[in-house]
């Protein structure tokens, strides 16, 4: 009998998930996933987001937030509401297995971007996305803190935007993304989005 755990502890707004899935029976309950975010989690629409590589813990936490109502996307709604816990860990298991397709940044607005991801903007107190992103945006698993590198830079917008008008507010009772955003401008996020989609 397979054995899994999944263990929530809300903590100050922050959630802890220990969990076990199972990759391979992930791959059969991630058949309705494959129409927005491919087959292999390298989705080709630039509004749904590649979820190929990503943490593990990271995926079965924005799905259960989704699921529970606590991140609002209600196109996920559908397929997600009647997902159980262990589902959610299998199918996170699977794409996190999964190869991660390169992306490609625009040239204009790499310098820009290249500043902000790996520098912040110390006037207006916006830390550098290499601090919880890794140098190649390949995120902090353990710290839940997302893969980035290859991601769309259409759908990094429209959630740094999210972010920044309080419409997600799942990053827990530190309000970490939602500040770091409200403090950019439209451009910064334009050119860093666009720099994050460049990383492998």
């Amino acid at each position: 009998m397979k054995n899994l755990l999944i263990s929530l502890i809300v903590s100050a707004g922050l959630m802890s998930v220990a969990h076990a899935g199972d990759a391979e029976a992930g791959k059969a309950k991630s058949a309705t996933c494959a129409a927005c975010h491919g087959a292999d989690g390298n989705s080709l629409a630039p509004t749904f987001p590649k979820i190929a590589g990503q943490g593990e813990r990271y995926l079965v936490k924005q799905m259960l937030d989704i699921r529970d109502g606590r991140r609002s996307v209600p196109e996920m709604v559908p397929f997600v509401s009647g997902l159980s816990d262990e589902d959610i860990a299998d199918i996170s298991a699977y794409f996190a297995a999964q190869a991660p397709s390169a992306g490609g940044a625009k040239e204009e607005l790499v310098a820009l971007g290249q500043r902000v991801y790996r520098g912040g903007i110390e006037e207006r107190g916006i830390p550098a996305c290499i601090a919880c992103h890794g140098p190649n945006g390949n995120g902090i698993e353990p710290a839940m803190f997302p893969r980035l590198a290859g991601q769309h830079a259409t759908y990094t917008v429209t959630q740094l935007n999210k972010f920044s008008m309080n419409e997600r507010q799942n990053d827990g009772d530190t309000r970490l993304m939602r500040d770091i955003a409200y403090r950019m401008h439209a451009t910064e996020i334009e050119a860093v989005a666009s720099y994050i989609e460049g990383l492998r």
